[in-house]
């Protein structure tokens, strides 16, 4: 039907707290922390739909390389005007990558990373 939301571990949950809400802007829903797992549970949305579960654990590890890592290659966004959103999020301190053109639809898109390294792209509708 659709997918329902995505989780995400991070390794410094107030650093992606603030990443995922105060750069990219996701709406908190609910935050729990859970003291027998010694874990955080931060539920995001973007607008009313419930999109990301942001998880921390103690000691998770590293990515183990780019995006050519097996497993979740990048988390994609939607955005109206990419040359707006690429320039508040490199004001916001983030380095992104030169604006692309999707070879086969003919769109604009660029790439940045969250703190994890988490690649993330951004996607011109």
């Amino acid at each position: 039907m659709k997918i329902h939301h995505i989780a995400i571990i991070c390794s410094d949950y107030e650093v992606s707290k603030k990443f995922y809400t105060e750069v990219l802007g996701l709406q908190i829903i609910r935050e729990v922390y859970r003291e027998e797992r010694q874990s955080y549970k931060l539920d995001l949305a973007i607008g009313d739909h419930y999109i990301i579960e942001l998880f921390s654990f103690p000691n998770p590890p590293e990515r183990p390389s780019q995006p050519e890592a097996c497993g979740l290659r990048h988390l994609a966004f939607s955005v109206e005007n990419i040359y707006e959103k690429r320039q508040e999020l490199i004001q916001k301190g983030l380095s992104c990558e030169e604006i692309r053109t999707d070879e086969f639809t003919g769109k604009e898109f660029f790439f940045t990373q969250d703190p994890d390294r988490l690649p993330m792209e951004f996607y011109e509708v």
